[in-house]
């Protein structure tokens, strides 16, 4: 694994997934909301997100975080590894309201409320998103390793076998 994605359904938990992964892995992480909204909660031009984006692409090694349909096929061509979080919603909508009042490093603002329209966005998700990603990763089956995660357990097991995986070997000599 050189350049892994990470998608899936906001409040699912990506960026704590994609954090573990970093930390297990040693891949740069980049995370999209971070590179498409600015500290006042504007958001820069398409053509200076989609530079920005190319150039993380174009690098060695990576882990991008998000989903962002528009670029999803971008990051499909470039990357080795996706990982899809396809969490019940009811399990989405509990981690997005979790995460209210919490400093984040994949998000330039605090949120202090749980907006109706995002809610509404996480909500129509499975109907709206879901069925195209499953569409773009069928297009990449067998040319890209694909692990669909249907729970956080599930998520948890994959890390905690790749931890050991990678620690047994580590050289500490």
């Amino acid at each position: 694994m050189r350049k892994a994605m990470v998608i899936g359904c906001p409040g699912a938990g990506k960026s704590i997934f994609a954090r573990r992964l970093r930390d297990t892995v040693g891949l740069p992480l980049y995370h999209l909301d971070m590179l498409w909204h600015r500290t006042d909660r504007t958001h820069i031009p398409k053509e200076e997100f989609d530079e920005r984006l190319k150039e993380i692409i174009h690098r060695d090694k990576w882990i991008i975080d998000g989903n962002y349909q528009r670029t999803l096929e971008l990051r499909l061509k470039e990357c080795d590894t996706v990982f899809l979080l396809d969490y019940p919603l009811d399990i989405c909508l509990a981690g997005a309201q979790s995460r209210i009042g919490e400093r984040r490093e994949d998000l330039p603002w605090l949120e202090t409320e749980f907006d109706e329209e995002f809610k509404q966005w996480i909500m129509d998700f499975p109907e709206n998103e879901l069925p195209r990603i499953y569409e773009l990763l069928e297009k990449y089956k067998g040319k890209r390793e694909i692990v669909i995660f249907r729970s956080r357990k599930e998520a948890e097991d994959y890390l905690l076998l790749l931890d050991k995986k990678v620690m047994g070997g580590r050289n500490y000599a």
